[in-house]
């Protein structure tokens, strides 16, 4: 096991302007991870994606980190004005970007699920062969430039472990699998510790996530809570201070002879370097603790 964390867990550090998604690299090493997983590129005014996702590459190397994992988004169903082709071309697009990082992995979504005109009576069952297609369509380009391609238990509709196991299967590719993102499984109430020894031997790269969970059947929490699919609580936390039962997850992973990266993704309201870096230690300690 090693640790990297996400450029997402810096957002709001990005957002302010306090720091670009170059600085991130520095930032990463000086809290004590091993690489940097990129979550989208938007470059600067006068700069393309690719001269930037260059100058990310280089800087990492400068670093003596590694380069992890390209995240970005996707939706197969809805996606580039609902032409499926245009997305799955843009995806491969995305591939070559990958390519320029030097990343071995790129993660993209499946589909938010069924616009509010398509909804009714669709279901995932419904959704699943044109999900295949595209996933599908999109490893194999990958392939061909040495990447490996997943999805992420991610978005409400493709969240629960067995809809994405559907989806793995159904693709059918050696060089498709399931980035784990061991906390998102709340957003579909669902038991993180089931869920993750479904989907670990699929796992090609792993999210350490964490959440503070409140009942749907209370006063809803104010400030910072977001709703789950059947209407819990949730508000991201630094990990090992919430409700995610994180040892449990990774102790699962490691016993499935998982042994990448895992990724901390931040979303919590705390500061993001303090939050990075507890999340951090945490893993660390449960790294020796597991002798992983």
């Amino acid at each position: 096991m090693k640790i990297c964390v996400s450029s997402y867990s810096f957002s709001s550090l990005m957002k302010s302007g306090e720091y670009t998604l170059l600085d991130c690299i520095s930032l990463a090493k000086e809290i004590g991870c091993e690489g940097i997983e990129i979550a989208g590129i938007n470059p600067p005014d006068g700069v393309t994606k690719e001269e930037y996702a260059a100058a990310l590459r280089d800087e990492a190397k400068k670093q003596g980190m590694e380069m992890v994992n390209y995240t970005i988004g996707a939706d197969f169903l809805n996606g580039s004005d609902g032409d499926f082709d245009a997305e799955v071309e843009r995806l491969k697009k995305e591939v070559d970007i990958a390519a320029i990082l030097g990343v071995s992995g790129m993660r993209h979504d499946a589909t938010r699920g069924y616009d509010a005109a398509n909804r009714h009576q669709r279901g995932f069952d419904d959704a699943l062969p044109t999900l295949i297609e595209g996933c599908r369509r999109v490893t194999e380009y990958a392939a061909t430039k040495g990447i490996r391609t997943m999805v992420e238990n991610h978005g409400y509709f493709c969240q629960d472990s067995r809809r994405v196991e559907k989806l793995v299967n159904g693709v059918g590719h050696d060089n498709f699998g399931i980035l784990i993102d061991i906390g998102n499984f709340l957003c579909a109430d669902e038991a993180p510790e089931i869920a993750v020894a479904r989907l670990a031997p699929y796992a090609y790269h792993v999210h350490a996530k964490d959440f503070h969970v409140k009942s749907g059947n209370a006063l809803p929490p104010q400030n910072g809570f977001f709703k789950t699919r059947a209407g819990n609580y949730l508000r991201g936390a630094i990990i090992g201070h919430g409700e995610v039962p994180v040892l449990q997850c990774m102790s699962i992973l490691k016993n499935a002879g998982y042994d990448g990266y895992v990724s901390i993704e931040f979303e919590g309201i705390e500061n993001a370097k303090l939050g990075v870096q507890y999340g951090f230690n945490t893993l660390k300690y449960i790294k020796d603790f597991l002798n992983w």
